[in-house]
């Protein structure tokens, strides 16, 4: 997950009110049961110590999601009495989130707004396709192409009576006329798959989509997929119902949720790979917090790999006003000269460091009782739950 879009919640300090809400149902009740569950944050974050100005903040962006259309729900961040950021959510909270603390509690959002994979649903047939863009916060329109309209289809009666037409001579030069006229609808759906491949490598390069979904026949299917460039021949997943089938959603879900896995798996693979120390006697991956802290104060992480059920993703650490500027314990930091300090989660404290240094963090969940999710001794890894891939190792 790339997290630039963080870099607001770290240009001021804290404390910060970080909250995670599921989006209500349309129901006649949604409005009013969504103004008591906003009333309630504004109340919870109030008993943990917020200010009043950030209380209300907090609940007048609630409020108006009351009418919102977001199938998952939303975080807000905010503080000194204003939303400073409130992303929508790809997946919905099992159970709502509020916290006043030293730093914004973004580490939910790895799992609840980080792997969505995008993709192109391409509907294709043999005059052209429809293209759909499908992501957990919906679907909307990509385009189409249309190719060549006739021949497309061996009609006998059609090619028979052109055949009729013809003068005895012209008959006899054009040959059989079934195998004749089969060949020009190859020739027509050969020319509108490769227009159809043409137009997807496009709308896959405009969008970024991870993958590229293909609906339709069987070999309809197969022949624009093998006209697509070589470069996406990996992002390419047949469908195996049509446009018309109520499983279809379900195909296209299978594939977006596989996709966030492998990501997954192979990450861990490589971080796997990169315990081990290399040449120079010294790992390319580090786990567990005091490794990891001290990682971060080098800026040396390169990817941030977080389990968040892992027992140290919620360990006590201590924070400066920078982002390098963290501790396993509270000397350490006036040791290093800092003179204030509080205490934040690690997730949150080095997903701070990450994003000031630019490196992308990512859940390993999805990966969770896959081959390579274990160590040799069977140990969830990273082992705490919070490891890292470094850079100039």
């Amino acid at each position: 997950m790339d997290l630039a879009f963080l870099h607001p919640l770290y240009e001021h300090q804290g404390p910060w009110a970080s909250v995670y809400v599921d989006t209500p149902p349309h129901t006649e009740d949604a409005p009013h049961e969504r103004h008591l569950a906003a009333v309630a944050v504004a109340r919870e974050l109030s008993a943990q110590g917020a200010d009043e100005d950030t209380c209300v903040a907090v609940r007048e962006a609630l409020e108006d999601l009351r009418h919102s259309s977001e199938p998952h729900g939303r975080a807000v961040f905010a503080r000194a009495g204003k939303v400073v950021l409130d992303p929508p959510l790809t997946r919905s909270p099992e159970s709502g989130v509020v916290r006043w603390a030293p730093l914004p509690h973004t580490a939910p959002l790895l799992e609840l707004a980080g792997e969505d994979p995008v993709c192109v649903v391409a509907y294709v047939d043999r005059k052209g396709a429809d293209f759909e863009l499908r992501g957990a916060l919906g679907r909307r329109d990509a385009g189409s192409v249309t190719g060549k309209q006739w021949p497309v289809h061996a009609d006998r009666a059609a090619h028979g009576s052109e055949h009729a037409r013809l003068s005895p001579t012209a008959r006899k030069a054009w040959g059989d006329p079934q195998r004749h006229f089969q060949l020009r609808v190859e020739n027509t759906w050969e020319h509108n798959a490769a227009e159809i491949a043409d137009a997807l490598a496009v709308c896959q390069e405009e969008t970024g989509a991870d993958l590229l979904i293909l609906v339709g026949e069987e070999r309809e299917k197969r022949s624009v997929r093998e006209r697509l460039p070589k470069r996406l021949h990996d992002l390419v997943v047949e469908a195996e119902h049509g446009a018309g089938s109520r499983l279809l959603d379900e195909d296209v879900e299978r594939a977006r949720t596989g996709h966030a896995r492998q990501r997954a798996e192979r990450e861990l693979e490589r971080f796997l790979a990169a315990r081990a120390p290399g040449d120079d006697g010294r790992p390319g991956a580090v786990e567990g917090v005091p490794a990891l802290v001290e990682a971060a104060r080098e800026h040396r992480i390169d990817e941030l790999l977080i389990r968040p059920d892992g027992p140290d993703a919620h360990r006590e650490v201590w924070i400066g006003e920078d982002p390098d500027q963290l501790a396993v314990r509270r000397t350490e930091l006036k040791i290093l000269g800092e003179q204030n300090s509080w205490s934040a989660r690690a997730d949150d404290a080095l997903i701070r460091s990450a994003v000031a240094t630019g490196a992308p963090a990512l859940s390993v969940t999805p990966a969770a009782g896959a081959a390579g999710a274990a160590g040799a001794s069977g140990e969830e890894v990273p082992v705490g739950g919070l490891g890292a891939l470094l850079r100039w190792a």
